[in-house]
């Protein structure tokens, strides 16, 4: 295993890992097991990563490390033989209205390079086919391929006068700054109401340019400038960082359709009349990868041969990783995480670098059995080409790709951060590891409970749903199944105004986390315990806020000091005068049934649940953490310590605080071990049984095989795919050739006979 070197990492210490010390492989594939929060991304990203790239990041001049990012220096005695790492995380990718899946890759210049040189009439040179410059872009739209219409009967109350908040959007309220750019103006009778405006004067309140005001009042400013409502809103709200804060607001007055010019292809009209073989570049960029790569193959001009041959390498590689569906224009904005990694995955499939170190964070999430294989070949591939390969991984599916595993546990938090187990995937099936246990097991059906209602969606044509029709039980638990991009989420958004019962709707999206965010606040207990403390110390409840009065003079709360270095890593350490209590001494002095409130933070919950059995709210709320298997966390942990998976868990045990009949769950076993899945499967049996519907949106199959219904919805993605393939009990679907999830389901069992 070890013929060919490893890199070997001695006493490390970051994070709850225990003075770890592993040797692992060269030029092969080591996948890290173990459960959510024992350490493994301590191990892998905050330690060998991290290492690797600082040190790469000082071979560079000090003048340009200023620009790179900062990776703090792990806490490890030394690591030996370590490659430089390239890290493929789950991260989706910016938010940028001008993303494509085509500039994104690289393929878009290519492209414009080769209608440059090949296309009929010539029209330009490269940069004329750019809707992201001058030369190319709509002006209508500025290449963005939609305009925004402003309602301007959603921003106004007619019946009020400015004085009585006429302007109905947010912000724009009586006396805030906004507001009295129009009523200081002196261009309106501020106590008129808008009804009773004259065509001149609403039109200034709504769709006046920026223009100098003559003859201003005092209280307007020297040198601003007047503005009508829509184009300001347009100016300095949408688009603006502002607008993230104001998504309810702006879907309320915003109507988005394509432009009108250029019909949602973001280019001008003298652009699209230059064409290879009849078609234009935006055409191309509308086609799916398939598609693209079947026009390229059928253009011969020797000129543009290299050009072609080189974005066919592009392509094809996409299409190898299961990306086929995508089309070329898709906005990176609508990728998911899982989709965001593959396309990642496909470019350094195609580098000639060799070497390296590839770090992955749990490739599976988001995939299907089926998606799973071809992560596997894309990985033993890039393994091929002479590279070490190390992967953070819960998915049956796809931890049998090692050549050797590492398992860190045994337990979660502070009672992880040790090597369990090293060793092959089959050393790792004949062993008493947790993970090893769990491996062997096979799927075990429920007996499916009955229901009798269910709420009946006919002739849905969402996205790429090819006019379908299914049931979807009321008062038990279905899984839609599928592979990504098949059409499981456009089902549920064809769902969702169907619901008529209040529903709790659990999607992915991320929790806002900072320093101060912990389970505490996020719970929304602290001020329940900051009474504890006052009512029991006859102090003010903020002298118990590490944001108030209680906070530490030196480090205002964080419990760290972080000083900064020019351009070196910032220094983050345990603030002196507090020792990372992140309290003043006289908050310190004060004590809740024999603990201070610094004592109470750093309790794990588990322990909380026991302090706390006499305060029904805050107990109610610690089991609920308890129930999504988060009792190892403390309450003061900064929630930026968390993994993906355990910020998922945590949005589901605040959701399990309100009372609704349905939820709506999407991938709810990212990044959770086998053994965590099972305890969410027990929390969703409670779930039913307490009388609530569950509609899971899952790839996993332990979780499929304990569902009472199954949707699969397929077979392919995109266009290839939103046809139900199959409808009823998950056992049944075995027996199914079609759907994919009943084949992965059967292959999952077969291959485990043999262990039992």
């Amino acid at each position: 295993m070890f013929e060919h070197g490893a890199i070997e990492v001695h006493d490390a210490h970051q994070n709850n890992l225990k003075h770890v010390d592993l040797k692992i492989p060269k030029y092969q594939i080591t996948v890290f097991a173990g459960l959510s929060g024992s350490g493994k991304s301590s191990l892998v990203f905050d330690t060998i990563a991290a290492a690797s790239r600082r040190e790469l990041n000082e071979t560079f001049p000090s003048f340009t490390q200023q620009y790179l990012p900062k990776y703090g220096q792990p806490q490890v005695g030394r690591i030996e033989h370590l490659p430089v790492a390239i890290v493929i995380e789950q991260k989706r990718i910016g938010k940028n209205a001008r993303s494509t899946l085509a500039t994104y890759t690289g393929i878009y210049s290519l492209i414009r390079l080769l209608f440059s040189r090949a296309g009929k009439p010539f029209v330009g040179y490269s940069d004329t086919f750019s809707f992201n410059l001058p030369q190319g872009m709509c002006p209508t739209c500025q290449g963005l391929g939609y305009v925004d219409d402003i309602d301007a009967n959603a921003l106004i109350d007619p019946s009020k006068s400015l004085n009585q908040g006429a302007i109905t959007f947010v912000s724009f309220g009586p006396n805030t700054w906004r507001w009295r750019r129009y009523a200081n103006s002196g261009l309106f009778d501020n106590d008129k109401p808008l009804k009773d405006y004259t065509d001149h004067e609403m039109d200034m309140l709504l769709n006046a340019p920026q223009q100098q005001l003559k003859g201003a009042p005092s209280e307007w400013p020297h040198t601003a400038l007047y503005e009508g409502v829509i184009p300001r809103i347009r100016r300095s709200i949408i688009g603006k960082k502002e607008a993230e804060h104001h998504k309810e607001a702006l879907a309320k007055i915003v109507t988005r359709k394509p432009c009108p010019d250029c019909h949602g292809t973001r280019l001008r009209p003298e652009v699209l009349t230059c064409k290879i073989d009849n078609t234009n570049i935006a055409d191309v960029l509308a086609m799916d990868l398939v598609h693209a790569l079947k026009f390229l193959q059928e253009i011969n001009v020797p000129l543009v041969a290299d050009v072609i041959r080189e974005v066919a390498t592009k392509i094809q590689s996409l299409i190898d990783i299961g990306l086929g569906y995508l089309t070329l224009d898709r906005s990176t904005e609508t990728l998911s995480g899982g989709e965001t990694q593959r396309i990642k995955i496909a470019k350094f499939l195609t580098s000639a670098l060799v070497d390296m170190v590839y770090i992955l964070d749990e490739p599976s999430v988001g995939l299907h059995p089926h998606d799973i294989q071809l992560i596997k070949n894309a990985l033993i591939n890039l393994k091929k080409k002479g590279n070490t390969i190390l992967v953070v991984e819960h998915n049956p599916e796809l931890i049998p790709i090692a050549d050797y595993v590492v398992e860190i546990g045994p337990k979660a938090g502070k009672g992880g951060g040790q090597v369990t187990f090293t060793g092959t995937y089959d050393q790792l099936l004949h062993s008493h590891t947790m993970t090893g246990q769990y491996l062997k097991r096979p799927l075990r059906y429920r007996t499916p409970r009955q229901f009798s209602e269910s709420i009946s969606l006919q002739h849905v044509k969402t996205h790429n749903l090819k006019n379908v029709n299914v049931d979807i039980p009321l008062g038990v638990e279905t899984v839609i199944s599928g592979v990504a991009g098949s059409g499981k989420s456009s089902l549920v958004d064809a769902l969702r105004p169907r619901l008529k019962e209040p529903f709790i709707d659990l999607s992915q999206g991320a929790i806002g986390t900072n320093i101060r965010s912990t389970p505490v606040t996020y719970l929304d207990i602290l001020d329940d315990i900051r009474k504890l403390f006052a009512k029991a110390s006859g102090a003010s409840t903020s002298l118990f806020s590490y944001n108030g009065k209680g906070a530490c003079p030196r480090c205002k709360g964080k419990g760290v000091t972080i000083t900064n270095m020019a351009f070196m890593d910032p220094v983050v350490q345990e603030c002196e005068m507090c020792h990372g209590k992140r309290y003043n001494d006289e908050a310190l002095s004060h004590l809740y049934h024999g603990k201070t409130i610094s004592d109470v933070l750093n309790m794990p919950i588990e322990t909380a649940i026991t302090f706390f059995k006499e305060t029904s709210e805050i107990y109610r709320k610690l089991v609920n953490m308890q129930r999504v298997g988060l009792d190892y966390l403390t309450l003061g942990q900064p929630l930026t310590t968390l993994s993906g998976g355990e910020l998922q868990r945590l949005k589901l045990a605040v959701q399990l605080n309100k009372t609704g009949t349905i939820y709506l769950l999407d991938e709810p076993t990212a990044g959770l071990h086998m053994k965590d899945v099972a305890k969410l499967i027990k929390l969703f049996d409670e779930l039913v049984a307490a009388g609530n519907t569950l509609i899971i949106v899952e790839h996993n199959l332990e979780v499929i095989s304990k569902a009472d219904w199954l949707i699969d919805v397929g077979p392919d993605a995109g266009i290839y795919g939103g046809q139900i393939l199959y409808a009823g009990v998950p056992e049944q679907a075995q027996a199914q050739p079609e759907s994919r999830t009943g084949v992965a389901l059967k292959a999952y069992n077969d291959s485990r006979r043999h262990s039992e």
